[in-house]
């Protein structure tokens, strides 16, 4: 599972022999924000990742997938019932041992342990803060997941529960994990309006904890933000200066993909799901919901209804309940001519119909900004989805096209065709730059002793294939990708192995 040499290798004897001439040999690909923690356990194949050259997912957005309580099952149910998924783990050891005995997916996965997760563990989704007990106990539940192989802490802080903490909250939360050598990755508070506070506040909490931070798919939201990016680069520059180490990642899109709930105000989304349906079906409470989506003037959350320009800039991109998926693919102001009403009062249906469950695509970002960000020494790379198919349960909806492209459209499109970056330069931020950034020691670089994590491309014809408006296609130009030795893609096809490991984080302590 390990390299063993490199070099000319001509007297070696192998049990197979891969022809690269004219590919590119380069370290397996790792994804610094993949959604696969659960998509894995449907489909253990990862087949837009793998065909990406994707090897590793570091994932754990704020919410992990542990640890989780009796609750919280309930909660996800539904999700996990549609499936065919028995969720049968909730501490993050449980879920890395389902990871090596029973689902076996073809990729490596990495996690951290989400702030917001552990909120809702224990306090749920009221906006209120943590009593001294309480934040005793999450910082236990922190500490726990960390001795069990997070890879340090991270936050989602746009969501709820999330965004109910406290920037001290999060830093004593950071610091648990700092104390077993952990990062701070973060889903930031603003990325539109009020970026420079919020960029600030990751460099506080930073500082504070004494620990790494990385920003998520670093973006600057909305038009009124567009051109702003140099400065939220130069201030992360003006930080490390300091002494402070904190960088950033992206994904090469300028349209973001969100829950359709993001689109109603933070109070609606309070309390939990039934609450937020409540307040839905109440005809006074969506009068106000509907002034409030139309003014940009509101505090405490980001407008994504009004921020995207209304129901134009909005298309549901996929739905749980399939009564509704003949609106896949349609912009807000579509369903809503479609349903014979406001576009506002049918964001407000379709939550309710979907249970929350709805997942949109929202035109947010100017492709200026999105090519600053890739050239910029500081800034990974991260796909900020989960693995999808062609065909099986995961080709039921539509997703972003980044799920599908986006490793494949860096090399392709802004490497080969517009050279906004060299190749070099591209690989490293695909591989060892983001091994380093999450203490993976033994991979992203290609040596004797390293794992055998490879992925063989074609630089003339990588290319990705999703679009918008017909997002289920595989990238082109993956020819072969190895994952700790065993190949799962031979000649760009998806083979039967899958020998994708749990990569635990600096805390492990051992089962």
């Amino acid at each position: 599972d390990r390299i063993v040499a490199v070099g000319s290798l001509s007297d070696r004897p192998a049990a197979a022999t891969v022809d690269a001439t004219d590919l590119v040999v380069a370290p397996g690909f790792i994804d610094l924000l993949g959604q696969s923690e659960f998509h894995v356990l449907v489909d253990g194949r990862a087949a837009s990742k793998i065909l990406q050259g994707v090897t590793t997912e570091v994932t754990g957005e704020g919410r992990s997938i542990a640890p989780v309580n009796d609750r919280l099952i309930e909660e996800a149910r539904p999700s996990a019932q549609h499936f065919g998924v028995a969720q049968n783990w909730r501490t993050l050891a449980d879920y890395f041992r389902r990871l090596e005995t029973q689902s076996r997916p073809a990729i490596n996965m990495a996690t951290f342990v989400g702030a917001g997760g552990v909120r809702n563990y224990v306090i749920g989704k009221d906006d209120r803060p943590a009593t001294a007990a309480e934040l005793e106990q999450m910082k236990r539940l922190v500490a726990t997941a960390m001795e069990q192989g997070a890879l340090g802490l991270s936050t989602s802080l746009q969501y709820v529960p999330d965004r109910f903490a406290s920037t001290d909250e999060i830093v004593e939360l950071a610091k648990v994990a700092a104390k077993y050598g952990g990062v701070y990755f973060t889903h930031q508070r603003s990325e539109s309006g009020r970026i420079f506070e919020s960029v600030d506040e990751v460099i506080a909490i930073s500082k504070q904890a004494g620990i790494p931070a990385e920003i998520w798919h670093l973006k600057t939201a909305y038009k009124s933000n567009w051109g702003k990016m140099p400065e939220v680069l130069r201030r992360l520059e003006q930080a490390r200066a300091g002494g402070v180490d904190v960088t950033a990642n992206q994904y090469p899109y300028p349209r973001a993909s969100n829950g359709l709930d993001a689109c109603l105000p933070l109070w609606v989304r309070e309390g939990g799901l039934e609450k937020m349906l409540a307040r839905l079906r109440d005809p006074v409470q969506r009068e106000r919901i509907k002034r409030e989506m139309e003014d940009p003037d509101v505090t405490g959350w980001e407008n994504q209804w009004y921020g995207s320009g209304g129901g134009d800039g909005v298309m549901l991109s996929s739905v749980l309940n399939p009564e509704l998926r003949k609106y896949e693919g349609q912009t807000l102001t579509q369903i809503g001519e479609a349903m014979g009403k406001d576009p506002r009062d049918a964001v407000m249906d379709l939550v309710i119909a979907d249970r929350g469950e709805s997942s949109v695509i929202i035109s947010i970002m100017s492709e200026e900004d999105v090519r600053t960000a890739l050239q910029h020494r500081l800034v990974g790379i991260g796909t900020d989805s989960g693995a999808q198919a062609e065909d099986g349960k995961l080709s039921e909806s539509k997703s972003h096209p980044r799920a599908w492209g986006s490793f494949p459209r860096i090399l392709g499109k802004y490497v080969r065709d517009e050279h906004l970056l060299t190749l070099e330069e591209a690989i490293r931020k695909m591989t060892s730059k983001a091994a380093a950034r999450v203490h993976l020691t033994d991979r992203g670089i290609l040596r004797p002793g390293m794992m055998a994590d490879i992925t063989i491309f074609d630089p003339a014809a990588i290319h990705d294939v999703s679009t918008f408006d017909d997002p289920k296609h595989y990238s082109a130009g993956v020819k072969h990708v190895f994952v700790n030795g065993k190949r799962v893609v031979a000649g760009g096809a998806i083979t039967s192995q899958r020998p994708g490991r749990p990569l635990r984080g600096p805390g492990y302590r051992g089962s």
